[in-house]
């Protein structure tokens, strides 16, 4: 019966198995993470996130997460310093992007709290 009804699940479009294991929804409080840390552009952020599990094989989804974050107003960018080479847009974390930060840190630590009852409970199994 519980077979029947997952597979019903992913019959209409919904995966909820491989969405639990993807950092999608961590990318944006990622991304605050390591401005907080240190200001950077793009490319550089991409290779920063991929120790965090986040390697989608190109930057748009990080230039779209920043694009976004920065139309919130919690990031600023302005261009680098001319150099030799293409000059990249830098993006550093807001004030109100270090508010928000803290309270995903927040949200983060409730959610550890439920993984944690969840896998408790599911090695009880």
């Amino acid at each position: 019966m519980q077979h029947r009804a997952a597979r019903g699940l992913r019959a209409v479009g919904h995966d909820f198995e491989s969405d639990v294991a993807h950092p999608r929804a961590l990318l944006a409080p990622c991304l605050l993470l390591l401005l907080a840390e240190a200001p950077g552009h793009g490319y550089e952020l991409m290779e920063r996130l991929k120790p965090l599990g986040f390697d989608w094989g190109g930057p748009g989804p990080i230039y779209r997460e920043l694009r976004s974050l920065e139309n919130a107003g919690l990031v600023a960018s302005a261009w680098s310093a001319p150099r030799a080479g293409p000059v990249p847009r830098v993006y550093e974390l807001t004030t109100d992007g270090r508010k928000s930060l803290d309270r995903c840190a927040d949200n983060v630590v409730e959610l550890s709290g439920l993984l944690t009852q969840f896998l408790g409970r599911h090695r009880a199994l």
